[in-house]
This record gives structure tokens, sequence and C-alpha cells, in this order.
């Protein structure tokens, strides 16, 4: 009997430990989950729209020491020297912006058409081309404020510019335009045909080389591209087709773009915008800070 009792009570005192073990193991979980939702709290910023960044995209290129510029050929904002170094107006504020955070500035040529994508999936870290702030751009990424003034421009041979100087004329033309740029969108708002091209400098090697009539390009590359002392001589431009402003685009809720924002009103105040506008023909074009 004796044994029985002492059996029923070791039963009843592992039982009980067991029941204690659990208890503290479960308020020790979700002191741990607590924990864990408290450093993800800390760790995330706010985005505009009232969303969460997993990180901060300023904390994430001084990781790794560098800031991948997406770009494609453009003069006079991005171009390959005579070293195959990119230069321009772009280009050279982009370096300055590196020094500016701590980093490295590396180009990355990109396909225009895919540059949002290319942002989202990290492939680059900012669309530095001369690009226009538009509503998909707004949609897709979170934009500096505008630097300069743009528009896109009708370019054709010289001798037949007299015949195409209102948008009405320009009806029965075969254009080239590079694909998913700004000057696509307004032939598509016009209900004009084109070819589309890969950069906006195939689209005026096809107009130079007669295989289209003419193309859409940014005003300010038209200013450095063609024309008497330029590449392209015998070219000239006629119907600009709107006016709008360029913005360097970075990962929607990026904490870079406050980080911009606040180097460019210093590197104006200082003289190194319009120093280096100058240097490359854009000063005119340049948004007053």
């Amino acid at each position: 009997m004796k044994k029985l009792v002492s059996l029923v009570l070791a039963l009843a005192l592992c039982l009980s430990l067991a029941a204690c073990g659990g208890a503290g193991n479960e308020a020790a979980n979700s002191s741990n989950a607590s924990g864990n939702a408290q450093n993800t709290a800390d760790n995330s910023e706010s985005t505009s729209d009232g969303g969460q960044t997993t990180e901060s995209d300023l904390q994430y290129i001084k990781d790794k020491g560098t800031l991948i510029v997406g770009m494609t050929d453009f003069a006079p904002m991005d171009y390959r020297d005579e070293s195959g170094e990119w230069i321009g107006f772009d280009a050279d504020m982009a370096k300055a912006f590196g020094e500016y955070l701590g980093v490295e500035v590396e180009f990355l040529e990109i396909t225009w058409s895919s540059k949002l994508m290319e942002l989202d999936t990290k492939g680059i870290d900012a669309i530095w081309n001369g690009m226009t702030i538009n509503d998909e751009v707004k949609n897709g990424a979170s934009v500096s404020e505008p630097y300069c003034l743009n528009g896109q421009v009708v370019v054709l041979p010289a001798d037949k510019a007299e015949d195409y100087q209102t948008v009405d004329s320009l009806s029965g033309l075969n254009f080239a335009v590079e694909d998913g740029s700004a000057g696509a969108e307004q032939l598509d708002l016009l209900g004009l045909s084109y070819i589309g091209k890969t950069t906006q400098a195939d689209a005026l090697m096809e107009v130079a080389s007669g295989a289209s009539d003419a193309c859409v390009i940014d005003l300010l590359m038209a200013g450095a591209m063609i024309g008497e002392g330029t590449s392209y001589p015998d070219l000239t431009y006629t119907v600009q087709l709107n006016s709008e402003e360029y913005g360097v685009a970075f990962r929607t809720g990026s904490d870079l773009v406050e980080q911009f924002n606040t180097f460019w009103k210093e590197a104006y105040d200082a003289g190194t915008v319009m120093e280096t506008a100058t240097t490359y023909g854009v000063q005119e074009s340049v948004i007053e800070k």
C-alpha cells in the first residue's frame, strides 16, 4: 500500500514539473517573439506612403561600399571619354554624390525600359540618366526633387526641316525612338508610329543613316549632338513636343532620396552644380535651388 502511495506521489510530482517547464518555455518564447518584433520595428523605416522598408537603403550601400547607378549612353549626361571612363553632367555629379556618402560609384549600362525592375531587384541603386519624372516612375520608385528642365524634340535632316514645323505636319514620318523613353510616350500620345531602339543615340543614328525620317530625343541631347560643330552637323530639331523635369529615382521609401536632396542643395550653393553643368553645356537647363 505504501509503495502504491509513493508511486502516485512521484507521478504527480513529475506532472507538476512538466507543467511548470511548459509554462516557462511558453513565457520565454513569448518574450523572444516580443523582442524580435521590437528589433524589427527599430530597424525598419517609415516610407512616404506609410509603408515599411526592411532596412535603410543608405546603410545598405554603405555596408557594401558602392552605389550602383543605372544609366545609358546619353550625352551630355552620361557617356564615355576616350579612355572609356563614364563622364557627363549626371556622371560627374553621381561621383560627387558617392564622395558625399563615402562610397564608390559604379555605372551600369541598362536597358531603359527595364529600369524600374533593375532598381526594385537591387541590380542598381539609382536611376540617374536624364530621367524624366512621370507617373510611371513616381508609381514605381521614390524620386528626388527635380534638378533640370528638358523637353522632347523632333530631330530630322536640316534640309527637310522647313516642312515639319508643327505637330500636325509630323503625320506620315517614320520615327525612331528609345524604348520606354519619354519620347516614346509622346509619340504614343500623338498616335504616331515608330521603331523602338535601345538608346537615344541609336535613334539618332537611324536618322543620320536615312533608315528613319525622324527621331524624338531629349532637348539636352539635341543641343549637344546635332547642328554645326557637333557629331551630326546635318541634323536639326524642329517641334518641341512637351516640357518636363529630370530627377533621380531610388527604391520606393528609400532614405537616399533625402540624402540626395540635401547633397544637391549644398552642391548648388557651393557652385559645384553650375560649374559642372557649364562644362557640359547644360547650365541653362539647371533648376535654381
